[in-house]
Formats: structure tokens, sequence, C-alpha cells
């Protein structure tokens, strides 16, 4: 059950509007996401790269590039580890190139999804110590691996941990102690004691911060670290952190790299599937590429994707690229499978009435536990966790709702895991298949949910009648971009809307267009990624509906023409 509620943020729209030379509209969005202050809206609209804070105001950043540096100049090996996920692979490829450029010594390994579990573990240090690697550097993850890395300093490596996720830490009567790994140095600005004033990158902005610091040491042109901001900006999007700062930067800068990319694995990857190249966004990062990358370390192994971005010639990336696309189909077979399951067990059991869902599903591959869980969460609006038979018990992933920080949660409950990590809003997990009732029981009973809470909540940003809409609101609009987790595309609405025709379109109809009328004659069309059967029967019944919207400007034949895109309905009813 959604609930509508309208921003009531206060400013004064129409002066923000006069002095930035926008419509009073954009300006109301803007301060809808808590953007104030003539700073702030100047950098929202308008950063650029040299407003990113200087990347030595990291904790131990200074420290990071010393080690490096040490190596490269001492021809020391440098194995990197990466994680297996699009923000993994992506900080992997930026670390790589990065340091080959300034003539380093450097390979890197990932480790498997089923065999080796997230993160850096005993096997892959023991593999970069027969190797004759002398320091590791590991990127999107690490921050957890305390005994890893212990052992790893027991060998005589030297590490560099570079991560974004939340230390781990442990409460007692003397209040929190967080726990940092042994490394030689640790990057990553949720360190408590880090006072770099922005904490949301993912690991790849962190990467590229390394590298940016490196090539100022070496005296190489930053201009040059700019090659690697496209895949600081796909990381993001992918990782959903918010886009908001310098993560809002990195994808702006980032995206205007991508659309002129010169790299052949994602020229051939972005051909292969279809997409405009000069019109790439951040929706084709997180609904295309992004999980075709993620797919090689799903259901194969994430070299293959960096194999694809390594690539020295256009056969060999259409190749790769070829092989990620096969890829992402099975995983997606094989998640409206898993999901399906998980639906049937909720309405067959009593998982329906708990306010935070533990769902086993033995059966189901692991790798796509994270996406399970997300669809789970959307259509039932509770935080899921989705666990999936393992070697050693059972593992999976979670994710939360805006209300639940589950990182914190599963720390309440420590003791039950193997191994645990994450964020407020997403975490992975592994613990003995005969504690996940316990677990259930224990997040429910402390989860301090309220009925309230677990009502998806949808923010209008404007209650902007059809009429108002014309070709330089549109526009307008373009200014807000990229949209996504944190500066979410924005939500108007109207209502007492007569449907003057409909219709369903797709292969299988699961699509809806309409034209939509309000009393003074304003008209416009729309269209609803939705089947159309209830719509179709209020317009029968001459029923009107209330609808939230985005506007758009539909160009077919060479011709423009101003459209809704409706992306929730309610059908009116009289008082």
């Amino acid at each position: 059950m959604q609930e509508w509620r309208v921003f009531s943020k206060k400013a004064d729209f129409k002066a923000i509007g006069e002095r930035f030379g926008i419509d009073q509209i954009i300006a109301r969005i803007i301060r809808n996401r808590d953007v104030e202050g003539d700073s702030d809206i100047n950098l929202y609209l308008n950063g650029t790269l040299k407003d990113l804070y200087d990347a030595s105001m990291l904790k131990d950043m200074d420290r990071a590039v010393a080690l490096i540096s040490e190596s490269i100049d001492g021809g020391c090996k440098i194995r990197i580890i990466g994680d297996y996920d699009i923000d993994g692979i992506c900080s992997i490829y930026i670390l790589f190139k990065g340091l080959k450029r300034l003539g380093a010594d450097v390979d890197y390994d990932v480790p498997d999804r089923i065999s080796d579990g997230y993160g850096i573990n005993e096997n892959l240090i023991d593999t970069a110590h027969e190797a004759g690697a002398e320091l590791i550097l590991t990127c999107d993850n690490g921050i957890a691996a305390i005994e890893q890395i212990a052992y790893a300093k027991s060998l005589g490596m030297k590490v560099v941990v570079t991560d974004h996720h939340e230390v781990q830490y442990f409460d007692d009567e003397e209040g929190r102690h967080y726990r940092l790994p042994p490394a030689d140095a640790v990057v990553d600005a949720k360190r408590p004691d880090c006072a770099y004033p922005f904490k949301l990158m993912c690991g790849a902005g962190i990467a590229y911060k390394l590298i940016l610091k490196l090539y100022g040491h070496y005296g190489v042109n930053p201009i040059e670290a700019e090659k690697l901001l496209q895949f600081a900006a796909i990381a993001t999007v992918g990782d959903i952190v918010d886009l908001v700062g310098e993560n809002r930067i990195i994808v702006k800068e980032g995206l205007k790299r991508l659309r002129k990319t010169e790299n052949y694995g994602l020229d051939a990857l972005i051909a292969l599937t279809g997409i405009k190249k000069a019109a790439i966004d951040a929706y084709h990062i997180g609904f295309v590429i992004g999980p075709c990358l993620n797919a090689s370390g799903r259901l194969d192994t994430a070299k293959q994707a960096l194999k694809m971005l390594l690539a020295d010639g256009r056969e060999e990336a259409e190749e790769y690229a070829s092989t990620l696309v096969k890829l992402n189909e099975e995983r997606k077979r094989l998640t409206d499978s898993a999901v399906q399951k998980a639906l049937d067990m909720v309405e067959r059991s009593g998982i329906k009435d708990d306010s935070v869902f533990v769902i086993y599903l033995p059966d189901c591959h692991e790798s796509i536990a994270g996406i399970v869980a997300g669809r789970i969460r959307e259509a039932y609006y509770r935080p899921t966790i989705i666990l999936t038979s393992a070697k050693d018990g059972a593992k999976g992933s979670g994710r939360s709702v805006e209300e639940y920080n589950m990182f914190e949660k599963l720390s309440e409950c420590a003791d039950l895991f193997y191994r645990f990590g994450g964020h407020p809003m997403a975490a992975g997990l592994s613990l003995p298949e005969d504690k996940i009732d316990e677990l259930r029981s224990r997040l429910n009973a402390n989860c301090n949910l309220s009925e309230a809470d677990l009502r998806e909540k949808i923010w209008i940003d404007v209650p902007m009648p059809i009429g108002y809409i014309n070709e330089n609101v549109v526009k307008n609009l373009a200014l807000l971009a990229p949209f996504g987790k944190g500066n979410q595309k924005p939500v108007f609405a109207d209502k007492n809307l007569t449907i003057r025709w409909i219709s369903a379109m797709g292969r299988n109809k699961e699509y809806t267009r309409m034209s939509l009328e309000k009393d003074d004659g304003s008209r416009i069309e729309a269209v609803g990624f939705f089947e159309s059967g209830v719509l179709r029967k209020a317009h029968a019944d001459g029923k009107r509906i209330s609808c939230t919207y985005y506007p758009e400007l539909n160009e077919f034949g060479g011709e423009k023409k101003l459209q809704i895109c409706v992306t929730g309905y309610r059908i009116e009813t009289e008082e």
C-alpha cells in the first residue's frame, strides 16, 4: 500500500529561479532534495571536477600513496584484489590501468562468488604470496577482513585497503568500539576517524581518488585520470550509492566521457545492447550496462567482464561482450523463477505477517539472492533477506527500506554469523542453517518498525496540472539529472483526470497508452508501464483518476510531442 505525500519545504522559489535562470518548479525540486543556499545550489547545478575535495583529506591516503610508490619504484609486485560485482570490477580496472600507467608490476585477482565468497580470503592471499606479490591492494572490500589481513601480514606482505563499506563494531558497557583491519593503510571515508567531508563514495570513487593522488605524486597530468571517470560513474550508479555531492559530479562528468568512450569493451557492449551511445544516461547504466557486468560475477567469473574492459581490439571485446549479454539473459531467467518461488512462500506461510522477511530458498543460485531480495522488498515494502544453501550452511543478501538500518540490525545479531557486512540499505551474510529461524525471530523482535514505517511513501515534488506542462519545463528537468538513489527522478501529480481513450500495447499487452483530459480542456497523451485492465474498467465506468507522473518529450518520426509517463494511479471515488 502506497502513501502519497506532498513535499512542503519552503523557500523563495521565484528568487532562486531568477538568480540561477531556472523555472520555479526546478527550484522547488532542488529544495525538496535538501539542497539549500546559493553555493550548494550552484554546486548541484554546475559542479565540476574542480569542486571535488582533495583526496589527501582521506585518512591514510598519503600513507597509501607512499607505500604503493615505494613498491612501484622498488619493482615490487603488486596484486589488486577486488570484488566480483560492478563496483569491484570497475575499481580493479581503475587501479590496474592507473598503476600500469605508472610502470607498476601489477596484476589482479577476483574472488569466485561460490568457492571464495565475498572479499579477500586466505586462499587469495596464499595465491598472491606464491606469485611473489609483496603488496596487496584491496578495492571495494577489506574493511571487514580483520583475520585475513592479519594472515597476509604474518606472511610478510604489505596490505593497503581501499573500501567504502561500514566499519564493523561491537558495543559494550563502555560504548561502541570500531574494529579496523591491521593493514598498513586503510582508506575508507566511513572510518570514524576520517575527516573527509563526503562519506558516500563507492569503491571505484575511492580507487579513482587514489590514482589521482598517485598521478600527482609522479607528475602525471591529472587530465589523464579523467579517462577513468566513466568507470567510476558506472560503479557509482551500479552500486546504488547516493547521487549527491561528489558522486553527482563523478557521474555527470563520467557520463560525458562514456558517451564518447574509446574503450573497446564498453563500446561493444553498448552496441550489442542497442543503446544509443550519445544518449547514455544513468538509467542505461543501472538497467542495461550494469546488469551485464554484474552477470559475469554472478554466473561465471568477474574476470570475464574485466577481460572485456581490458580488450586490446574490437573483435576480442565483442566476443566477451556477447558472453556477458548471454549470461545476463540467463540471470534474468533464474531471477524470475526464484522471485516466483519467494512470492509463493510468503503468501503460503506466516512470513507475510513479519515486519522483516527472512526467506530461505535453498535451491536459489546464491548470486541472485540480492536481486530477489530487492524484488520482494519492492512487492511488500519489507526489509528482506534471501538465504540460499551454501557449503557450510546458508548465505545470502538483504535489501532494506529507508526506515530500517539493516547493517545495524544485523550487527545486533553478529553472534549468529560466520561473516556479514554491508550498508544501511543492503547487506551480505553467512550463517549455520540451524540459526536461520533464530535470525528471523530476533530481527523481528527487535525491528522497532511501526505500521506506518511499512507503508511505502511516494513523495510528490509538485502537484502540477497537466496544462502547465510545456517543452521548456521538460528541458529544464534535464538540469536535475543524473537521477538515482538520493536524487530521485521528480514526481509530479494531478487529479480529476478523465480518460478519453485507452489501449494496451506491448508484445504481451503489458503497457498502457491513453489520453487524459482536465475539465479546463487541457489534454495530454500518457504511457504507463503496467497492464491496462483496471484503468480500462474505470474508463468504461466513467470514473476519473489521480496519477503521479513524469513529463517527457516523445520523439518519433522526426516529430516531438509532449507526453507523460504515469508512475502510479488511483481511481477516484465519489464522496
